[in-house]
């Protein structure tokens, strides 16, 4: 999109020119009488030395007082709002393009040229991306945003041309690679694709590294078509493939923070020096109450724990107890600073980087089994149906009496005679009471019109040394879902208590999919023989998934659904929560591991002390819910990096391998295809396939054979034969067996087997009727496969 300077550039003020140079900002009395904050802002970010930074590094390079914040953050809503300011991924502020010109963030391909994804995607341009051919994109890589001039070239389609003229703000400039020396100098093969030439390092043997070490470098001069980039070597992770090296390949590579500073442990150490289990002062007391935890076998952070009784009109008083992280972590301190920074604990294979010391993650406010815990309570009312009466929360206290794994509550359930001998008779009766009531609130929760799909998790099966040996699908049963159902009651009933009385929050939103992207999966799936009456309808999505499932295009159809949905994200704006139906919805049951849940805590922390929560303003708490969800995409990321660098590891000697696959996307230039029993995801290129000239169609998102009219579409399943692995580049290349060919099927439309594999906005399967069907596991996770919600 572009943009007239009447739209971007406000008229020069000449006192304003005067003043450039002091940088006084609003403590300068002259400069308050002669501007207005717009006009300062204006003039800051049009000054040629200004390089992007947030709002909090302006004000503080404008110098301003804390009396004039709100005006300055309201200031910049403004600006924003009115398309002259454009706050970028982030939070660094700069001023909109002007006519002729677009910002936007760079995609290379193989081939050298690139693509700039427009910062704003105008509606009315089918196209929006601008092709950059090689020549014309400078040293700018992947992920850094640009400044792009358009030119008045056009390629096939109408798609926009241009040349990158200035690098706004690098993605970033530490990278990993492999060390190799030549010609007596050292030089960095960066991982991945983002550059295609080496690094160059200066003399050999720096940090003492050898070749094939896998090293850390910060870039000095970013390589172009013209020049040869430079780096300096930081450090040396160690050889190639050994153990643990892949590990900080990743972490170094995303610039995880996983070494706490001393500060921070320090104040850690100094909170449980003055934790005292008996002091309950301020807290109600429920360490006398019947309380079980249900986590995973291996887990040693417990943040969540469930009561439950049932009075004698048959309405349900559902505790949810959360550990207190809040009464730890001053606002502020050492701890609050590093864990904001974090924004999440990242969990790796074999690895976790926690977002708090494990002084207190895995001990102070983790809820073991027979001790004291401090926790936030939320206690929910629901009548005999299952529909919530009402909420209130509480500090408090309590002592678990039973801490059960996931794999033992329904053998308990199922069977309760015959497990009698292991679970006190308070024990078995609160367990079978969750059960009933979380069938219930599920059943309640669907026919609400919350949306499920069915794509399955497959969990990778590692031995001693962090080596692939296998996969199988992650066990999941109605234990599961208990847990679910009952984070999910606590989030909704926490937001709508926040709602209620006017206190801005963080939200978990999930908005509306784009019309499009909801009009082209229905036009999906007409191709496939599937009848969707309403795109915007839950009601209809989840009646079509239902049909589907049991059928070939089952996958297929989920696959789809999942491209067509947005990003859940962190926000304090009132969007709701498309895929669970709900108009207000927050995470508050994860505190240990998630910064957005202990910001909910504090401020339910002074509603039950009966103060008035002071929260922060709506645009800190928008830059907090960005760089919540900016973490989180982060650890998402460094999760499937490092387990797609472990399975293309476990394909190097595997060259010429048949297996069977699913396609899990189409492009025009190819397929690409996960393998069923070992999940690694690789790439059939179309120029590959040899047999016939395929065309690919948008809307099926399928390669169909001009001459033989075979088809290749999304869910399909294949057989491939692995054709080149390159773990560096974290590639892998497949090819169709001489027998892979898929068997064409006939679309069922009608008919809907009893159980449905499905899951929705918390990572469940749908609950079939009785208690000993398999089902999908999740807690209170909400998100999807692959797009989380």
């Amino acid at each position: 999109m572009t943009y007239s300077d009447s739209e971007v550039f406000c008229p020069k003020v000449k006192p304003l020119q005067k003043l450039r140079a002091p940088r006084l900002g609003f403590r300068n009395k002259h400069w308050m009488k002669s501007s207005t904050m717009e006009e300062v802002i204006i003039e800051s970010l049009t000054d040629d030395s200004y390089r992007p930074i947030d709002r909090a590094g302006l004000a503080k390079k404008l110098r301003i007082s804390k009396k004039k914040l709100p005006e300055f953050h309201q200031t910049v809503d403004d600006l924003i709002s009115s398309g002259k300011v454009h706050e970028g991924k982030k939070g660094r502020l700069r001023l909109k393009a002007s006519a002729g010109f677009v910002s936007g963030v760079v995609k290379k391909v193989s081939s050298g040229a690139a693509f700039v994804i427009p910062n704003e995607r105008p509606a009315d341009i089918p196209n929006p991306d601008i092709y950059i051919s090689s020549r014309d994109i400078k040293d700018a890589q992947t992920g850094d945003e640009v400044l792009v001039r358009l030119t008045s070239k056009r390629r096939s389609g109408g798609q926009r041309c241009g040349v990158i003229e200035k690098v706004i703000e690098r993605a970033g400039n530490v990278f990993v690679g492999t060390y190799l020396e030549s010609q007596g100098q050292g030089f960095v093969r960066v991982d991945g694709t983002t550059f295609q030439s080496d690094i160059h390092v200066g003399d050999p043997g720096a940090k003492g590294a050898q070749p094939n070490d896998k090293v850390v470098i910060e870039m000095l001069r970013f390589p172009s078509a013209t020049r040869m980039g430079e780096a300096v070597l930081t450090e040396v992770l160690g050889q190639r493939g050994a153990p643990g090296v892949d590990t900080m390949t990743v972490i170094h590579g995303l610039g995880l923070p996983h070494e706490f500073p001393e500060a921070v442990l320090e104040e850690s150490r100094y909170q449980a020096s003055v934790f005292d289990e008996n002091d309950l002062k301020g807290r109600r007391d429920l360490t006398g109450e019947t309380i079980v935890t249900i986590d995973p076998a291996t887990a040693r952070d417990f943040d969540d724990a469930i009561s439950l009784t049932r009075d004698k009109r048959g309405h349900w008083q559902l505790g949810v107890h959360i550990a207190d992280v809040a009464h730890f972590v001053t606002p502020g301190g050492a701890l609050d600073r590093e864990a904001r920074e974090r924004g999440t604990s990242v969990y790796l294979p074999r690895h976790v980087i926690p977002m708090l010391p494990e002084v207190i993650s895995n001990g102070l406010a983790s809820l073991q089994e027979g001790v004291v815990r401090y926790t936030k309570s939320v206690f929910i009312e629901f009548d005999a149906s299952g529909k919530p009466q009402g909420g209130e929360v509480a500090n408090s206290a309590i002592r678990v009496s039973r801490r059960f794994a996931y794999e033992q509550v329904m053998p308990i359930i199922e069977a309760p005679k015959k497990h009698q001998s292991e679970v006190s008779p308070e024990v078995l009766t609160l367990l079978q009471r969750m059960y009933e009531l979380a069938m219930l609130l599920r059943k309640n929760r669907f026919a609400a019109g919350a949306l499920t799909m069915g794509v399955p998790e497959i969990e990778i099966d590692f031995d001693d040394n962090g080596h692939v040996t296998g996969a199988h699908e992650r066990h999941h049963d109605a234990s599961h879902e208990i847990i679910e159902e009952f984070m999910l009651a606590a989030n909704i009933a926490v937001a709508q208590i926040l709602t209620a009385r006017d206190i801005p929050f963080l939200r978990r939103v999930h908005g509306t999919p784009d019309e499009l992207r909801l009009k082209g999966f229905q036009e999906f799936c007409n191709g496939l023989g599937y009848e969707l009456k309403k795109f915007q309808s839950r009601r209809e999505i989840q009646k079509l998934i239902h049909q589907a499932e049991g059928h070939p295009e089952e996958r297929a159809i989920n696959f789809a659904l999942l491209r067509a949905m947005k990003q859940a994200e962190y926000s304090p704006e009132d969007f709701g929560h498309f895929a669970l139906n709900e108009e207000d919805y927050c995470h508050f049951t994860s505190p240990i591991r998630r910064y957005p849940d202990l910001t909910v805590h504090r401020l339910i922390g002074e509603l039950s002390d009966g103060r008035s929560p002071v929260s922060d303003s709506m645009s800190e708490l928008l830059q907090l819910g960005k760089h919540c969800s900016k973490t989180e995409r982060r650890a998402e990321k460094a999760e499937r990096e490092l387990i797609r660098i472990r399975l293309l590891r476990y394909f190097e000697d595997k060259v010429g391998m048949e297996m069977d696959a699913f396609i899990t996307g189409v492009e025009n230039f190819g397929m690409f295809c996960q393998g069923v029993e070992i999940p690694a995801e690789g790439l059939i290129h179309i120029s590959s396939l040899t047999d016939d000239f395929y065309t690919f169609e948008q809307t099926t998102r399928t390669l169909t054979g001009q001459r033989t009219r075979q088809q290749f579409r999304l869910g399909d399943t294949i057989r491939v034969v692995v054709a080149n692995v390159d773990v560096d580049r974290r590639q892998l290349d497949l090819r169709i067996a001489d027998n892979g060919r898929r068997s064409k099927s006939k679309p069922k439309t009608s008919g809907a087997s009893s159980h449905r594999k499905s899951k929705d906005g918390a990572s469940a399967k749908m609950r079939p009727k009785g208690p000993t069907s398999n089902r999908k596991k999740a807690k209170d996770s909400v998100k999807f496969r692959k797009r989380r919600k």
